[in-house]
């Protein structure tokens, strides 16, 4: 059984399709978070230039004190959005990158088959036993494979709600010490 130029100009050619898959999905992740950074920056250095201009225009102590807990919750705010937005791209991200390697795994897979197929018809007598069992653990590695995977996929989402009900947290001790 000999490898042709073909096969390995279609292997050559799956592995630059998935590189570049992936180097879309990080240039794509990079140019969110650079959007996300600057409008944080911007929103923040404006921010600033608002709460000095109040702040400087209180009459005593206590108006400055207050007005200082009052510009402090937008800012918390801001911030969790911010973290969630971060969040989220992460998260996007990391499931491009996941859809590329499942990709590459079942295509392999399909290859790693078809060759135990092409051995099995070409090998002597007997050899079918060695051939099922490598099938066998085939299937046994892609199960664990997709189980793995499952698992990954409900700590994300256990994560994500994690995210939620901590962002909900701090607004709510937010608003709370602002009531008080």
């Amino acid at each position: 059984m000999y490898v042709t130029p073909e096969q390995i100009q279609a292997a050559t050619k799956a592995n630059v399709e998935a590189l570049l898959a992936v180097a879309n999905a990080q240039f794509s992740a990079f140019e969110k978070l650079a959007n996300i950074s600057a409008g944080a920056v911007k929103s923040a250095f404006e921010d600033s230039i608002a709460n000095t201009r109040a702040l400087m225009g209180a009459k005593d102590v206590q108006e400055f004190v207050s007005l200082q807990s009052t510009l402090a919750q937008p800012a918390i705010e801001k911030a969790i959005a911010y973290s969630k937005s971060v969040y989220g791209v992460a998260t996007e991200a990391n499931g491009e990158f996941s859809k590329v390697a499942e990709r590459r795994v079942a295509e392999w897979n399909e290859n790693f088959v078809s060759l135990l197929d092409k051995v099995s018809k070409n090998s002597p007598a007997g050899s079918d036993v060695a051939v099922a069992a490598v099938k066998s653990m085939l299937a046994a590695g892609n199960a664990a494979y997709d189980n793995f995977t499952k698992v990954t996929k409900q700590a994300t989402e256990i994560a994500e709600a994690n995210v939620a009900a901590a962002s909900e947290t701090v607004r709510g001790m937010a608003k709370a010490k602002k009531a008080a």
